[in-house]
C-alpha cells in the first residue's frame, strides 16, 4: 500500500499508469477493455501497468467472468485520493488525458453500456 509521497509519484512518473489512474478516478471502475481502447494501447501493456499499480496498492481488480475491472483501492490514503483528485482537475483540459475521457465517453455512447464493448 501506498504509504508516503514519494512513493506515489515513482508510481505516478509513467505517462500509461498515470492515465489509468486519472481515468478510474473519474469513473469509479472500468473493465481492461475499457481501458485499453480509452487509452488507444494494446491489451498487453495496459494490463501490465494496472498490474503494477494493483501491486503498489493503488488500485483493486474484480473479476467477472472472463472480464476484470479496476477501481482505486478503496483503503487508498485521503491525501493520496487528493493528489489524484487534484491532478484530474488540473489535467482536465491538457493532452492526452482530455482525449483519453473523450474516448471513453464516446465509446459508453456508442455502445449504449459500458460492458457491451467487452464481449
Amino acid at each position: 500500500m501506498i504509504s508516503d509521497p514519494v512513493s506515489l509519484l515513482k508510481r505516478l512518473a509513467d505517462p500509461t499508469r498515470l492515465r489509468c489512474l486519472l481515468l478510474l478516478q473519474a469513473a469509479g471502475e472500468l473493465c481492461v477493455c475499457e481501458l485499453t481502447h480509452a487509452l488507444d494501447e494494446s491489451q498487453p501493456k495496459v494490463s501490465r501497468h494496472l498490474a503494477a499499480l494493483r501491486e503498489a496498492g493503488l488500485v483493486r481488480d474484480r473479476r467477472a467472468g472472463q472480464w476484470v475491472h479496476y477501481r482505486l483501492h478503496e483503503d487508498l490514503p485521503a491525501w493520496a485520493r487528493a493528489v489524484l483528485a487534484s491532478l484530474a482537475e488540473g489535467a482536465r483540459g491538457c493532452e492526452p488525458y482530455a482525449t483519453d475521457r473523450q474516448r471513453l465517453a464516446g465509446q459508453r455512447k456508442v455502445t449504449g453500456e459500458k460492458r457491451k464493448v467487452c464481449g
